[in-house]
């Protein structure tokens, strides 16, 4: 009897750890239909970053979805009159006005949605709680909450034909693991992208919450980060 193939949507959107996240899916042998966000975010050089990604990782199919950015309004990566913050002490308590109002709950529902009409019933996201700025909605109660939430709102649950699985396989790892972790299963970091506030042409600034994680994992990794940046 052939094998059932097992279909998983993964949330990609361009940068280091969505990357990591699609990789490790792909290596657990799952058919990986990725989903990117155009929600007028500041850093869209990322869109080019997850087009690459995903042809590189290889997807059976990634789909890039607009959602109109007025719904996310007060938050730095959508609004300009905000600015990012640069230099700071990453080690805070804080929740950054790079923060985009429920980003991963509408991320998560459009993932939801996607999954169930393709019969898939696994979704994977890089949230991370450990090298992280901070944000309420990269937090492991809050993936058991919408999982639980996803095994009473659909169709196909109700109906029995399978249980959601919302997969975090990179939530308590450090930044350095990750950047280790995908090293090891061959992600090609220089198509990845960070950087909440890139310069003109797209380096990376090297001084945004992002940027100063992203530099301290391949540090603590002792690897060598392939992005150029306009600091360093």
């Amino acid at each position: 009897m052939a094998k059932k193939v097992k279909k998983a949507v993964v949330l990609l959107s361009g940068g280091l750890d969505s990357a990591t996240t699609l990789a490790i899916a792909k290596s657990k042998g799952f058919k990986c239909f990725a989903l990117t966000f155009h929600y007028g975010q500041r850093h869209s050089v990322e869109l080019k970053a997850a087009k690459k990604i995903a042809k590189h990782i290889g997807t059976v199919q990634h789909k890039i979805v607009d959602i109109n950015p007025t719904v996310f309004a007060n938050s730095a990566l959508t609004d300009k009159s905000i600015d990012i913050p640069l230099d700071r002490d990453i080690n805070h308590s804080q929740i950054p006005v790079t923060y985009v109002p429920a980003r991963n709950t509408i991320f998560l529902s459009f993932a939801l949605a996607f999954a169930e009409s393709i019969s898939a019933f696994d979704i994977f996201i890089g949230v991370n709680a450990t090298d992280y700025s901070g944000y309420p909605d990269c937090r492991a109660e809050y993936i058991s909450a919408f999982e639980k939430l996803a095994n009473l709102a659909t169709a196909a649950t109700v109906q029995k034909k399978g249980t959601f699985k919302i997969h975090t396989p990179i939530i308590k790892m450090s930044k350095s693991q990750i950047v280790k972790t995908g090293t090891r299963l061959g992600v090609n970091y220089a198509l990845t992208h960070s950087c909440y506030n890139p310069a003109k042409g797209g380096k990376s600034c090297g001084r945004c919450d992002s940027c100063q994680l992203r530099l301290k994992g391949f540090a603590q990794a002792r690897l060598k980060d392939p992005l150029k940046y306009a600091k360093h």
